[in-house]
């Protein structure tokens, strides 16, 4: 029995490592060098196959179901919450960009962000997804709960994955967009705590980054 626990913690250990490191990795990169030479759509193929690697540990290494990582069936609340949660994530970060940092003389690097919004429509739309997946598998459901079961405290889980997850997008966007990451992580964080259910998350996080998809195609239109 102490030996099973052993190894379940190594697993665990394992997992973690890949979970909250390979979001630093310079996967875009990467893909545009290797695996698509000179194609943005390269970078979105190995952040797949990232979010692939942790699903066939979890099952066939961990010898765990999905559903130990959020992946449960969603109830009406779930989906309703997310809806919730993803319209406040773009409101909030509408006033923290249109508002606060006005006020506080911050200036986020928009270099990315005009590189995003001038990609076609459908790259847009894969890179939101993707995003939305892969950050949710990674740092919500797979860290929250493999963390909540080391520490004993859900919210401690909780911590230690947004601190990643807020780190993480310092290197594309500049400081201030650490703040705009905090709080989206913090809803995010608290909205799987409270109803540990990944698609919920993945739903709340799509909206609060459809601007990218969005604000192209209201401009056009104009």
């Amino acid at each position: 029995m102490a030996r099973r626990g052993g190894q379940t913690r190594t697993l665990t250990f394992i997992g973690l490592v890949f979970a909250l490191g390979v979001a630093f990795l310079p996967l875009s990169h990467w893909g545009e060098t290797h695996i698509l030479t000179g194609n943005r759509w390269g970078g979105e193929v190995l952040w797949w196959v990232a979010v692939l690697i942790l699903l066939i540990y979890v099952t066939a290494a961990e010898h765990r179901p999905l559903s130990s990582i959020g992946f449960r069936a969603p109830g009406g609340w779930d989906i309703g919450w997310g809806l919730i949660c993803g319209i406040a994530l773009l409101v909030g970060a509408g006033i923290l960009d249109g508002i606060v940092f006005p006020a506080l003389h911050l200036k986020i690097d928009l270099a990315t962000y005009r590189a995003i919004i001038d990609a076609p429509a459908a790259y847009r739309i894969a890179l939101v997804t993707r995003a939305a997946v892969f950050e949710e598998v990674l740092f919500r459901g797979y860290s929250i709960e493999r963390l909540k079961e080391w520490s004993g405290s859900a919210w401690l889980a909780g911590l230690v994955s947004l601190a990643a997850f807020t780190c993480v997008h310092l290197s594309s966007w500049g400081a201030p967009q650490l703040i705009v990451a905090a709080y989206g992580g913090a809803l995010l964080t608290v909205l799987y705590i409270w109803r540990r259910n990944i698609w919920g998350n993945m739903l709340a996080h799509w909206i609060g980054d459809c601007s990218f998809v969005l604000v192209p195609l209201i401009t056009a239109h104009r």
